[in-house]
């Protein structure tokens, strides 16, 4: 059956009535279900729909995260803000950090904001894009469970932590760098087993030092239970310049717990002590910095936007179509799918039509027409 184009409307529509269902407030289902979906806008298909069910759905009905979001402030000052979210909506918790960031940026030039106790956020990329929209530089990063191994380590210690910058431009796309410190992350992998196709070589390395290769799924497992981890930023060894990942890595490692006391590490990995499932307990942190406390947004996006088509109108490789800007392709991808919708793939077509099913909604899809 292959890939089926599901409308915007009805994919809006669906994922925020499947959040209430499990009991997530109305208005952070829609912050939730807008994150979701910017992944899939973006062409970031491992972090869109693909895991609606999974990462969400299923973990709020296996009880070890919160639908309903206690965004508590343990600290605040004029331009920082300490928050716990209680295990509940990352996405939610994300939104309103972000948003508080930014207030305190345009009132005194800079703000961040680092939490604790929240959960999986959805795709980085949203939260500086926030910033972006509102003439301020955004940054932010989150550490996850335990699947990346340091540089000449073979165990996984710390998360995918990816380190989110957005720049405004004037261009019609910001400048966007949204990455995992790691070469792939657990969605990608998982992305891959649902579509059979191969682990990428160098991207995992298995307890005895050795790329691990062949089926995706496998390599997940291995993941999972620890005879495998991710390979950061580089590759494995030093040769490639992997300690640079690993120490970006923990950049993001450090400041996801250090200034909010929070988890880290092995901790992560979403078990109690007698192995059953427990919620995951990540932290992050967001920064907004306003462009109209230094020279101005208009001056920033000018100069940021001559700075890359500089870099983009440089001599390309024989062969290459074009250079690139971070957050252009994701732009490009916009282009194509906005007048259509988001492409869903057979697994995915079933776990939704089985959310449907369990939750007795009202809709009919397309790929079962």
């Amino acid at each position: 059956m292959g890939k089926v184009i599901l409308d915007w409307k009805t994919a809006e529509n669906f994922i925020t009535d499947a959040f209430v269902g499990v009991g997530v407030p109305r208005e952070d289902a829609k912050i939730c279900t807008d994150v979701l979906l910017e992944s899939d806008r973006r062409g970031i298909e491992s972090h869109g729909c693909n895991r609606f069910k999974p990462i969400y759905i299923d973990r709020i009905n296996d009880g070890i995260q919160n639908p309903v979001t206690n965004f508590e402030i343990v600290k605040e000052t004029e331009t920082t803000a300490v928050v716990d979210g209680h295990d509940g909506m990352g996405q939610v918790i994300g939104y309103k950090s972000m948003k508080m960031a930014i207030e305190k940026a345009k009132k005194y030039g800079m703000g961040m904001v680092v939490v604790r106790n929240s959960c999986h956020y959805g795709i980085a990329g949203y939260y500086p894009t926030m910033a972006c929209k509102e003439g301020c530089i955004g940054i932010t990063g989150t550490n996850a469970r335990p699947s990346v191994a340091p540089t000449f380590g073979v165990e996984g210690m710390f998360g995918t932590n990816p380190l989110t910058i957005g720049i405004p431009t004037d261009e019609e796309f910001d400048f966007l760098i949204d990455c995992a410190t790691s070469i792939t992350q657990n969605g990608k992998i998982e992305y891959y087993a649902r579509i059979g196709e191969d682990v990428h070589p160098g991207t995992v390395i298995g307890l005895d030092g050795e790329p691990v290769s062949g089926d995706s799924g496998e390599a997940l497992k291995k993941i999972r239970n620890g005879t495998a981890a991710l390979t950061t930023l580089g590759g494995i060894g030093e040769a490639l310049g992997g300690y640079k990942g690993y120490g970006y890595a923990m950049v993001v490692e450090l400041l996801s717990a250090i200034l909010q006391d929070g988890i880290y590490g092995k901790a992560l990995d979403g078990k109690d002590e007698n192995g059953n499932k427990a919620p995951y307990h990540l932290g992050h942190f967001f920064i907004a910095i306003d462009t109209n406390h230094f020279l101005g947004e208009e001056l920033c996006r000018k100069k940021a936007g001559e700075i890359i088509r500089s870099v983009r109108n440089s001599k390309k490789a024989p062969g290459a179509e074009k250079i690139f800007s971070a957050g252009e392709k994701e732009w490009l991808v916009w282009q194509q799918r906005k007048d259509s919708g988001v492409p869903i793939n057979e697994s995915v077509q079933a776990e939704m039509s089985k959310v449907r099913d369990e939750q007795k909604l009202d809709y009919v899809f397309p790929w079962e027409k």
